[in-house]
C-alpha cells in the first residue's frame, strides 16, 4: 500500500513548480527534496532549499522525516536541519507539549501538506518554544538583522540549484493562460458546418486521458484503503494498523 501511495504522490508532485523531487539510488522511500520559495513576499523568495525525506514501512499511518540539508538560521530548525513543526509528530494528541491530534500527523495526510506547512512556517516561526534559540531571540529583537541572515541563507541556497535547471518565477506560476477565441466566433469564421464533422457530443466527452482517469481511481482507492484500515482499527480499540 505504501508504495503505491507514494508512486501516487510522486507523480502528482513531479508536476508542481514549487517543488522539485528525485529519489535518492531509485528509492521510492528515500527523497531528495528541493522546495522553491515562489512567493515576492517572502523573505525567502528565490531560494532552492534542498532536503531529504524518508518514509516509514508504515506509511501513511506514521509520518515521514524531514531534514534540510543545508540547515537554515531559523527558529523552528535545528542545527542538523531537522524541523521542530507538529505535522511531522506521530498522531495523537501530546500533553507535554500541548499539541492536540489535528495539529500532528494524522494517515489523511500527504507529502504536499507536509512540504507546504515546512515552506509556510518559513515565515511564521513559532518562537515560543524554539529549536534555534539565538534565531528566536534575533527574530524577537533585531528583525533586520535576522532579515540578513535570511538573505544570506537564500544565496547560499542558489549554490545548489543542479546545472541546466531553470528557476521557475512567480510571473510564470501566474501567468494567466492565453484567452481562447469563443467557440461562437470559431464556428462563425470558419464556415463549416456543424454536421461537417462525424463525432457526436459524446464523444468530446470522452476525451479525459485515460492516464488521468487510472490516477483518479487509484488516489481514491488509497483513500478508501486508509478509511477501512482506520475503521478497523477503531473496532480494535486503537491498535495501528500494517498494510
Amino acid at each position: 500500500m505504501a508504495e503505491r501511495i507514494l508512486n501516487n504522490e510522486l507523480k502528482t508532485l513531479s508536476a508542481e513548480p514549487w517543488v522539485n523531487i528525485e529519489l535518492k539510488d531509485d528509492n521510492l522511500f528515500h527523497w531528495n527534496v528541493a522546495l522553491i520559495v515562489l512567493n515576492p513576499d517572502s523573505l525567502y523568495y528565490g531560494g532552492y532549499f534542498k532536503g531529504e525525506m524518508t518514509f516509514p514501512k508504515t506509511y501513511p499511518y506514521s509520518p515521514p522525516d524531514f531534514k534540510f540539508l543545508r540547515p537554515l538560521f531559523h527558529p523552528n530548525i535545528y542545527g542538523d536541519g531537522k524541523l521542530c513543526i507538529s505535522i511531522l509528530h506521530a498522531p495523537g494528541e501530546d500533553e507535554m507539549s500541548g499539541e492536540s491530534a489535528a495539529e500532528r500527523w494524522s494517515p489523511a495526510q500527504r507529502v504536499e501538506s507536509v512540504l507546504i506547512s515546512i515552506i509556510s512556517l518559513l515565515d511564521d516561526a513559532e518562537v515560543s518554544s524554539p529549536a534555534n534559540v539565538d534565531a528566536g531571540v534575533l527574530l524577537r529583537n533585531d528583525k533586520e538583522a535576522y532579515k540578513k541572515m535570511v538573505e544570506k541563507d537564500v544565496e547560499l541556497s542558489k549554490r545548489d540549484i543542479p546545472e541546466g535547471f531553470v528557476m521557475p518565477t512567480h510571473e510564470e506560476v501566474n501567468k494567466p493562460p492565453p484567452k481562447e477565441e469563443g467557440d461562437e466566433a470559431f464556428w462563425y469564421d470558419s464556415g463549416v458546418d456543424d454536421a461537417s464533422f462525424g463525432g457526436s457530443d459524446s464523444d468530446a466527452e470522452m476525451t479525459y486521458g485515460e492516464d488521468d482517469e487510472e490516477h483518479d481511481e487509484e488516489s481514491e482507492e488509497d483513500d478508501d484503503e486508509v478509511e477501512e484500515a482506520e475503521e478497523r482499527e477503531d473496532d480494535r480499540g486503537g491498535a495501528t494498523p500494517v498494510p
